[in-house]
């Protein structure tokens, strides 16, 4: 049994850390309003909500975050301590719960995914994406009258495989909640036949992973909302720099901040960004009202999905850059999908950026680099799509490994979003375990390659995909 704030006995003590932790929450909510807000994409990049008088008040001047490198907070008396754990005031307490370093992540995340949005965002941050989509979905699966209840929810079948193995087996196979597959994601009457009354929510990525579908967000969100259910996107590939589905009717954002956010690969983290006051049918106002803090209090609290210190402030410094690293690479992937289409040694190339892809004006509609209006270089809207590209080589499924063996510049690995060109064969590495079925479901043959494509010179990337396609 959850104990309620409303249940905990608050003594004189405890209401003066209240009082005091409110002019604080108050404040800072001022800041945000009245400065942060105002600011262009690119100064939430590199700031946050770190700011120099915290700095200089409180870590001896330093300009950087610093890393709180400890398992736990200490309190001042009694009444603190239990003030704080009844989440009454601004807390960490345990780094299995929170840290001050990874407030600064989840803060900043959530201002740059809600940016243009007129309401307010927070974020959870998470150890991996992965822990980010088990943290968005889980709470809407609660049991409400009986544990027999069936529950179902709706997701688009061209995802990641990790995301497939998640809906399929750990959610549908041992859990029996349904996982109701959306074969066709911008045929908005699919999605409608497939919710009914025990549907949870509606989960879309966009782009998706490897295959590029896409579909219109605001007329999936108020899909959702005419059934009061949640939508919630995995713009990974996208990034809040190209896509933010939030300020189109989005519930819920989750990110692999492994991924396109931090470019670097030097480790995993994941993020649940969502707004406050979501829609759902569960009758839980705290979850309704602030969504993200929620998880991160209670149901991440007793799971243990927390993100390391170090980490988040690894991911801060790579998503300080985030807006002209998307940009360079989104140029280079074009520039390589059209040397693609022309090479006679390739079946189809799978970029929303070529104009010839069926999805380029429905993507076009929702993916704009942010702020290229208000910057020298363009100074007007510019369409960008990402850095992440498939495509399907002539010949089969050997010919396709013959010309992966000889890639000799671009890794072969099942990573992506990295500043360095990265490719893997989906069939047998991202998508393997889903088994052939699933893999036709989510239109994922055997011949075809995903190409993360770097911040490498495009020339250099296609002598090397040349040089490959020459073996076979």
């Amino acid at each position: 049994m959850e104990i309620k704030k409303e249940d905990v006995l608050i003594t004189p003590g405890m209401q003066a850390y209240i009082d005091k932790n409110n002019q604080y929450l108050a404040k800072r909510d001022k800041y945000i309003r009245d400065v942060v807000k105002k600011w262009r994409f690119d100064t939430i990049a590199v700031h946050g909500l770190y700011e120099m008088t915290e700095a200089i008040e409180d870590y001896q001047g330093a300009i950087i975050e610093p890393i709180f490198m400890s398992a736990s907070q200490a309190y001042r008396d009694s009444d603190e301590m239990a003030a704080a754990l009844a989440y009454k005031i601004p807390t960490w307490c345990y780094s299995r719960i929170a840290n001050p370093s990874t407030y600064y992540y989840e803060w900043m995340l959530a201002l740059l995914e809600g940016y243009g949005f007129d309401g307010e965002t927070s974020c959870c941050s998470t150890s991996s994406g992965m822990a980010a989509i088990m943290t968005a979905v889980q709470p809407f699966f609660k049991v409400k009258k009986n544990a027999s209840e069936p529950r179902n929810f709706v997701a688009t079948s061209q995802c990641y495989g990790g995301t497939f193995q998640q809906f399929a087996v750990r959610y549908s196979q041992e859990q029996n909640i349904e996982c109701r597959w959306v074969q066709n994601a911008v045929d908005i009457e699919e999605w409608a036949q497939k919710i009914d009354k025990n549907t949870r929510l509606l989960y879309g990525e966009l782009p998706s992973n490897p295959q590029q579908n896409f579909f219109d967000i605001k007329r999936v969100a108020d899909l959702a909302h005419a059934h009061n259910l949640p939508l919630i996107c995995d713009t990974t590939v996208a990034t809040p720099a190209l896509l933010r589905p939030i300020c189109h009717g989005a519930d819920i954002v989750v990110q692999s901040a492994t991924k396109s956010l931090t470019t670097s690969g030097f480790g995993v983290c994941g993020a649940v960004i969502a707004r406050k006051n979501l829609v759902t049918n569960i009758d839980d106002n705290e979850l309704k009202g602030d969504f993200a803090l929620c998880v991160k209090y209670l149901q991440n609290r007793d799971f243990g999905p927390n993100l390391h210190p170090m980490q988040a402030i690894m991911t801060i410094n790579d998503m300080r850059t985030l807006r002209s690293k998307m940009d360079l690479m989104s140029c280079n992937t074009l520039k390589v999908a059209q040397f693609l289409e022309t090479h006679k040694k390739i079946e189809s190339v799978h970029y929303l950026g070529l104009k010839n892809h069926p999805l380029h004006e429905l993507a076009s509609k929702y993916m704009w680099l942010v702020d290229a209006e208000h910057d020298a270089q363009y100074g007007k809207p510019v369409n960008r799509y990402g850095h992440l590209m498939s495509f399907c080589v002539r010949g089969g499924a050997q010919k396709t490994r013959d010309f992966f063996d000889g890639l000799k510049r671009i890794w072969r690995a099942t990573d992506l979003g990295r500043i360095k060109s990265v490719a893997t064969i989906p069939a047998i590495s991202t998508h393997q375990q889903q088994g052939e079925a699933g893999r036709t479901l989510a239109n994922i043959p055997a011949n075809m390659v995903r190409l993360c494509v770097g911040a490498e010179h495009p020339d250099d990337t296609i002598k090397d995909l040349d040089q490959a396609l020459g073996r076979i």
